[in-house]
Parts: C-alpha cells; sequence; structure tokens
C-alpha cells in the first residue's frame, strides 16, 4: 500500500511539473524586441477575448497591456466577444485602460459579435472603438459576485453607483454619455450603426486590417496630451491566450466548477467511507480547491452551495439509516435546487446549464442507490465470521461422538457433542449451535 501511494504522488508530481513547464513555455517578449528592432514598421498586438468577463479577463488584458508597453506597440487591439461579466472585474480593466500610456483600440468582431454588459465598458473605455458588422452593444445592467438577492435599496444604490462609472468612461472619452447611463439603468442595446451614429464608438469596420486603416491617424488623448495613432502597414502580432490561462478560463467556467465540487465531495465521502485508500482522498481535495478557486471567480449564491451540501449530507444519511428512499428523494431535490442556484447571474454564461445539472443528479442518485442497495444486501447476507458465521457450516468426524469428541469444520479441529447421541468418524455432520469452544451438531 506504501509503495502505491508513493507511485501515485510521484504521478501527481510530474503532471504538476509537467503543467508549469507548459505554462512557462508561453512566447516570451524578448522574441518579440528582437524581430521589431529590425524593422521599421510599427508593430500592433492582438489578442482575442470571447468569452465571460471574469477576475482571469483582468489578470490576462493586464499583462498583456504591459507586455505591449515595455515592447514599445504602436498600439494594443483586443478583439472583443462577451456576453458581460462581473463589474468589479471589468472595474478594474477600465481602470489599467483609462491609464493605459499604450493606445488601445477595441473592436467588437467578428461578424456577430457582442458587447453585452461588461463588454460594453471596456469598449467605451478604449482609445479607439469600433465594431464589426451584425455585432451589437449595450444591456449594461450590473452583476456582483454574489448574484441576485439584493434589496430596493441595495439594487438603487448598484445601479446608481453603476450608472456613474458608465458616465464617467463616456465623458472621458469624449463618446455619449445619455446613452452609457441608459444602457445601466434600460438595459438598452443598439446595432453597430446605431453605436457610429449615435457616438457610441467610432467607426465600423469588417477586419483588423479594416480597424487598423481606420484608426490610422487618429488624435486620441493620452496622458493629458494628444497623440496622432501611426497603423500604416503595421505588422499584426497576435498574442495567444496561452496554456496557463486557457486553463485558468477553463476553471472560471461554472459548469466545470460544479463538476469539480461534486467530484471533490465523492472523492473526500470515499475515503471518509474506506479510510486509507489515498487516492479519493487526494484527488477529492484537489478538486475542492480547484472548485474554491472558481467559485471566487464566479458569482457564487450561497444559499445554493449550501443546498448542495445538504443533498450529498441526505444521501450519506440514506446510507445509514433506513427511510426506505425519503432521504434520498429529498437529497435529490435540494442537490438539483442548489445545483440550478449555485452561480445566480442573469447573463447565460456565468449560470449553471440545465443539460449539466440533470446528468449530475442522476449520477448522484444511482451513485448512491448502489451504495444503498450494497449496504442492504451486506445487512441481509449470511455473517462468514464470528459465532454466527460457524452456524450451518458442514465438517467431518474426526473422534467419535459419545456423545463427544472432535470435528473437522473448516479446516479446524473443535470440541463437539453430537445431537442424536454416538456418531461415528468419517460421518458428516453440520454446526447447529455454538457455546464458547464447542460446538453442538448433528448428523447430515
Amino acid at each position: 500500500m506504501r509503495e502505491r501511494t508513493r507511485r501515485i504522488f510521484v504521478v501527481l508530481g510530474l503532471i504538476l511539473v509537467a503543467a508549469i513547464v507548459a505554462a512557462e513555455d508561453e512566447p516570451s517578449p524578448a522574441s518579440d524586441d528582437t524581430v521589431r528592432a529590425e524593422g521599421t514598421r510599427p508593430v500592433v498586438h492582438v489578442v482575442h477575448w470571447d468569452d465571460a468577463i471574469t477576475p482571469v479577463t483582468t489578470r490576462f488584458l493586464a499583462e498583456r497591456l504591459d507586455e505591449a508597453a515595455d515592447e514599445g506597440a504602436a498600439a494594443l487591439l483586443i478583439e472583443l466577444d462577451t456576453p458581460g461579466g462581473l463589474i468589479d472585474a471589468t472595474r478594474d480593466i477600465v481602470t489599467d485602460f483609462l491609464d493605459s500610456e499604450t493606445p488601445i483600440v477595441v473592436w467588437v468582431g467578428p461578424s456577430g459579435a457582442r458587447a453585452a454588459s461588461a463588454g460594453t465598458f471596456i469598449t467605451m473605455a478604449a482609445h479607439v472603438a469600433a465594431m464589426s458588422p451584425g455585432s451589437n452593444i449595450g444591456a449594461a445592467s450590473p452583476v456582483t459576485m454574489m448574484g441576485g438577492g439584493t434589496d430596493s435599496t441595495m439594487a438603487s444604490k448598484l445601479f446608481n453607483d453603476t450608472a456613474a462609472f458608465a458616465r464617467s468612461i463616456a465623458e472621458q472619452r469624449g463618446r455619449n454619455a445619455e446613452w452609457a447611463e441608459q444602457a445601466v439603468r434600460d438595459a438598452a442595446s443598439i446595432t453597430e450603426t446605431e453605436a457610429v451614429e449615435m457616438n457610441v464608438v467610432d467607426f465600423v469596420a469588417s477586419s483588423q486590417e479594416d480597424v487598423l486603416a481606420q484608426a490610422n491617424g487618429r488624435v486620441i488623448e493620452i496622458a493629458d496630451r494628444d497623440f496622432e495613432l501611426r497603423l500604416d502597414d503595421a505588422e499584426i502580432v497576435v498574442k495567444e491566450l496561452g496554456f496557463r490561462y486557457r486553463l485558468l478560463s477553463l476553471l472560471a467556467n461554472p459548469n466545470v466548477a460544479t463538476i469539480l465540487l461534486m467530484l471533490g465531495i465523492y472523492g473526500v465521502f470515499f475515503e471518509l467511507s474506506n479510510p486509507g485508500s489515498v487516492l479519493p482522498g487526494v484527488v477529492g481535495v484537489i478538486f475542492l480547491i480547484l472548485a474554491f478557486f472558481s467559485m471566487q471567480t464566479l458569482p457564487m449564491n450561497l444559499a445554493g452551495l449550501m443546498l448542495v451540501v445538504v443533498g450529498l449530507v441526505l444521501f450519506l444519511l440514506e446510507t445509514h439509516i433506513t427511510s426506505f428512499g425519503l432521504l434520498t428523494l429529498a437529497g435529490v431535490a435540494a442537490t438539483v435546487l442548489g445545483a440550478i442556484m449555485l452561480f445566480d447571474s442573469p447573463i447565460p454564461a456565468l449560470r449553471v446549464s440545465l443539460p449539466l445539472i440533470l446528468p449530475l443528479v442522476i449520477l448522484s442518485s444511482l451513485l448512491f442507490a448502489v451504495a444503498i442497495g450494497l449496504s442492504v444486501k451486506t445487512l441481509r447476507s449470511k455473517p462468514t465470521t464470528g459465532r454466527e458465521g460457524m452456524l450451518g457450516l458442514q465438517g467431518r468426524v474426526r473422534t467419535a461422538l459419545a456423545p463427544e469428541g472432535q470435528v473437522e469444520v473448516h479446516g479446524e479441529l473443535w470440541k463437539a457433542i453430537g445431537q442424536e447421541g454416538e456418531i461415528a468418524v468419517g460421518e458428516t455432520v453440520v454446526v447447529v449451535r455454538v457455546e464458547g469452544l464447542r460446538l453442538e451438531v448433528r448428523k447430515v
């Protein structure tokens, strides 16, 4: 068992090392510096984000912005397609944009993309904002880290604060402040042509090259001074998301967080049910840590989390208490309600999808139904050890029972007494009673 445990930890260690190495293998800034120093063309860094806005987004864009500044990029072009996200993460991104001395261009693209909710603030905070044909922007009502459930006073404060935030961004960038406030209070949403007409964005562009061509020569304000964008014949350097941020983005998915939470609880449960197994406990703890990391980046509802835990506790009690399935039904109901409430947000990308909840509930029910069935089978099965385990076993007489003698049962010699008087050597007998270390038998 120790050797097996050692091997498990070695394998987990190798996986961790491989993950770190893969993360460190991301392109380094030095390689781009060398290429740029040899040419005279302006270089534009391009990043793409097509997911919800979370603290992972904040970290990723902040690093790309620092990288663009360190390498002297002519601009940072962000291709954006987002359903929205968390207001706290959005504020951090907007702050970085407003303080940036590197020109930032946000393009809501490609065609069919959207800059909803948090994406509206990010787009308006850019030095140059553009949209692709068939895209839309708006519906910027706030989303808190703890989801819904605020009272009318708190909701009013939150909306007023967010509306003022939107107006501040629009005024600083010279955009339509009235519409920015309307997008917060009334969840207003407009198309790309309406956005240009209403001075929400600067222009419509069909590609990254078109964005740079129309942005070239524009005068923007950086650090309280005018700055002319020179992007003619610019070299585009695409900055990939990289392994580390792909992993973090995956963990920030509410569906993944729910799966990790359930698997983590299962692992710990089986470790407690079978002490010394090691592997279920180790894997369960790792999954729980990852699930807790995911939850801190998502609008988690504490009531939903408590319901999930209560549901699993009810499943566990069913294995120890005879309730004729009532505890299991209650556990299924609590788990379903908890999973639905776990990540409470008006944004679908920040909620657990129903097609995921149902298989998880069915799997949990089947898992504990099997556990309950095995427990019942064990209770009903004939004992195989101790005094009760001897009853009904057959053996052979080794010394004549007259009425006492010796019999061999289960490969062992026992003192025995016959119920039917003398029993000859070699006869087959069955144990009918156990008194201390003596068996009472009868002839078969």
